[in-house]
């Protein structure tokens, strides 16, 4: 077990880290936003800077998510497998748990609150949907479905009938494009009923995403060991055997 041992123990990064690190939209500053401390009468100590406050806000909760998801790891056991259909799933199911008890994202959550936060002062529609491509192509989503452009037209089709820009405020004009989006859905095959079911679909390509970049760092690191002297004799283990739980 010596080469695994040192190959974990001296890692790069300690993988609750990479669950709460990777969450970088799933605290919004304004939740830890307080009212301001009451004036301080002669003679009590000068008043905590607010400043301070949000910091020590962020530190605390950012280490309790911490604390909770590395809990999570020591129990569950993830098999290095991208590979695997169970294993993805299992890792997924693991994720999800973290996300639940830590009160983080989940990733189609934190797109959902990005395209709220970056599109909320948006008047027209042309330029929210342009947003939203945006979005989708900075989180390195594929329109497989090719929906976007669909929606363009859609938008297009609205435009030259009311003869005039669409903006967001324009309450008959919305209403005639989400009826276009309505047939688009029907077109595509897409129904709100089953949004859970795209939604877990979404989180499985990302803990296979995971695993295999998991697996890649764990071949590199037991590739650079192996060329240490104290360990060309020692045979390298399958990272399918190495067991996380051991060197949280």
């Amino acid at each position: 077990m010596a080469f695994p041992s040192r190959l974990l123990s001296r890692s790069k990064q300690l993988y609750g880290s990479q669950v709460i690190l990777q969450q970088d939209h799933a605290i919004p500053v304004r939740y830890f936003a307080k009212k301001a401390d009451p004036p301080s009468q002669k003679g009590d100590s000068p008043p905590r800077l607010k400043g301070d406050e949000l910091l020590k806000g962020i530190f605390l909760e950012v280490k309790k998510k911490y604390e909770t998801a590395v809990g999570i790891l020591k129990k569950e056991k993830i098999t290095i497998a991208p590979e695997d259909p169970s294993a993805v799933s299992q890792y997924a199911k693991i994720m999800k748990t973290i996300r639940e008890k830590a009160g983080l994202f989940s990733e189609s959550e934190r797109i959902k609150f990005t395209i709220e936060t970056q599109t909320v002062d948006i008047p027209d529609a042309r330029t929210y949907l342009l947003t939203l491509k945006e979005i989708r192509i900075k989180r390195g989503l594929i329109d497989e479905l090719g929906a976007e452009a669909m929606m363009m037209d859609a938008l297009e089709k609205v435009e030259k009938e009311i003869k005039k820009p669409l903006m967001r405020n324009d309450k008959k004009g919305m209403a005639l494009l989400l009826t276009e989006f309505d047939n688009i859905n029907k077109k595509l095959g897409i129904r709100k009923e089953d949004l859970p079911k795209y939604e877990e679909e979404l989180e499985n390509k990302i803990a296979k995403a995971q695993l295999e970049e998991l697996k890649k760092d764990a071949l590199e690191a037991m590739e650079t060991q192996k060329k240490r002297e104290e360990f060309k004799d020692e045979e390298v283990p399958d990272v399918k055997s190495l067991d996380i739980r051991n060197f949280i």
